[in-house]
């Protein structure tokens, strides 16, 4: 364990047995919840919600959400509210996917869902949607070892794909189609024909192929669906007498047929469908067939379990040996050639600076990891060019798939990357949340000084080193002749207060 992960590990409030948690996903047709009680190293739910949102209904092609549906979403996120209401923040994870993902100025509808559930919530790629799906079927349903997986969750506005082993995603895709995209894209007017099932088979299809290939060859043991598509398809085909609840390649045409004998979305009548599944099954069932066809599938058992399981398993590996963050972040460095040397430098001056101001800055767990990790990743931009490395280093950071963040913490730590030296622009921190502003602006001049401190890369540590806070201001004070004895160092350092105008902070420095 890194330094940064001890200190961080000592800073968090451990979870003790009889603990409560609570995963909380924004779906683009349904929202849930799971709350789950931590008791002998093991989670046991102790209650379930979901209400039928369909967020992706309300996306109006341009980026925007009708006034109705985001009404609908805040009223329950509400109440949801009321339930964790007494359960710790740090024990809390609210994920949005795809609608929100698919929303022009998401803060716009996060602000307002954050108030009226009364916590933050993380928007995640589809990929990294994928993970967390991976991860609650394989705990809920236990592979054996040496067996590989597919999973298959058909969501309201995307459909992720992961083939996995043990309880490692391998491979993770996630496709813009789902119950409640496809229904609206290719039946939106509420018609049905054979026709148009045909066309629109064969768009979805092609979705499916620009990676068929490459998961076929791969291969897998048993393919597994999770969410409420799977879920509904596997109890028509129980209700029709096809099968005893999997989906199989001879009950899916079956399905379809009867689906098809109903001329319009609302006349559909298919045993053990539920009303409010009605209006979204087509799209749904059109997803599988494609599926099916695509990847060869014979047979495909249904899951108990989708992602907010896999958040609740996935918190109690975050902030400590298992964090899956800290396995993508050295992935990173051995990727990008990062001088690990010089990483641990900055990232030890970086810790020993956050160690001395962090009450006053009321600074936490979670903001001593992104410091330690923005160390570790600051040079990352060297690779593709010295010249403003650090603009591309914050680039690359920002835009990639990176197993473990959500794209806050990903634009975040993107935002200390890029605010790591030079002129701090008064741009740099726009994608982030207002919330997160404070600790932002307040890591990235710590940051700064660590990598300032460490320019000459000298194996000594620095003799004295002492900060202080106090509000917006920040005296830093260092020894006078170790100082002098680096001109360069001296004249940054003089500079530093103009550079970071931008982040509200007065740094002084002092030398004694």
């Amino acid at each position: 364990m890194t330094d940064t992960l001890a200190l961080a590990g000592s800073l968090a409030d451990p979870l003790g047995d009889g603990d409560l948690l609570a995963a909380i996903d924004l779906g683009s047709n349904s929202f849930h919840m799971v709350v789950a009680r931590y008791t002998l190293g093991q989670l046991r739910v102790v209650d379930r919600l979901r209400e039928t949102v369909r967020l992706g209904e309300g996306l109006d092609g341009k980026g925007g959400l009708r006034a109705e549906v985001r009404q609908r979403a805040l009223e329950c996120l509400s109440r949801f509210g009321q339930r964790i209401g007494d359960i710790p923040p740090q024990r809390i994870r609210a994920l949005a996917t795809n609608a929100v993902r698919q929303l022009a100025a998401p803060q716009a509808f996060l602000v307002p869902a954050e108030n009226a559930l009364g916590h933050a919530i993380e928007v995640i790629s589809g990929r990294e949607e994928a993970r967390l799906i991976y991860l609650g079927v394989a705990h809920a349903q236990p592979p054996k070892p040496t067996h590989r997986r597919l999973v298959i969750d058909i969501g309201g506005g995307s459909t992720e794909c992961i083939i996995g082993s043990g309880f490692d995603a391998i491979e993770r895709e996630s496709l813009q189609v789902g119950c409640i995209s496809t229904t609206r894209r290719f039946f939106g007017n509420g018609k049905l024909s054979r026709k148009r099932w045909r066309e629109a088979l064969a768009e979805v299809s092609a979705e499916f192929q620009q990676f068929a290939a490459a998961y076929r060859d791969l291969g897998w043991q048993e393919a597994l669906g999770a969410s409420g598509t799977n879920k509904a398809i596997g109890q028509i085909c129980a209700a029709m007498k096809l099968t005893k609840g999997a989906v199989t390649a001879e009950a899916l045409p079956q399905v379809r047929d009867q689906l098809l004998a109903a001329d319009r979305i609302d006349a559909v009548d298919l045993p053990g469908l539920s009303a409010e599944r009605r209006p979204v099954i087509a799209g749904g069932l059109l997803v599988l067939e494609a599926a099916f066809r695509t990847l060869g599938l014979e047979r495909m058992a249904v899951s108990k379990a989708a992602m907010r399981e896999g958040v609740l398993y996935d918190m109690l590996g975050r902030g400590g040996e298992d964090d899956p963050r800290e396995t993508s972040i050295a992935a990173l460095t051995l990727r990008y050639g990062i001088d690990a040397a010089q990483a641990a430098r900055v990232e030890q001056t970086a810790v020993r600076l956050f160690d001395q101001v962090a009450r006053a800055w009321q600074l936490g767990a979670d903001d001593l990891l992104m410091l330690g990790w923005a160390a570790r990743l600051h040079e990352l931009g060297l690779t593709i060019a010295h010249s403003q490395y650090h603009v591309h280093g914050g680039y690359v950071l920002e835009h990639s798939d990176i197993s473990g963040f959500s794209r806050q913490e990903q634009q975040f730590l993107a935002a200390l990357v890029r605010t790591h030296r030079r002129k701090v622009p008064k741009s740099a921190f726009d994608a982030l949340p207002e919330r997160l502003l404070p600790a932002a602006r307040r890591l990235s001049v710590l940051l700064r000084l660590a990598v300032l401190l460490n320019r000459g890369q000298e194996v000594q540590a620095i003799p004295t080193l002492e900060a202080r806070a106090d509000g917006d201001l920040l005296v830093l004070r260092v020894e006078r002749r170790w100082l002098e004895a680096r001109p360069l160092l001296s004249t940054d350092l003089q500079g530093e207060p103009a550079d970071i105008a931008a982040l509200d902070i007065e740094l002084r420095i002092e030398a004694a």
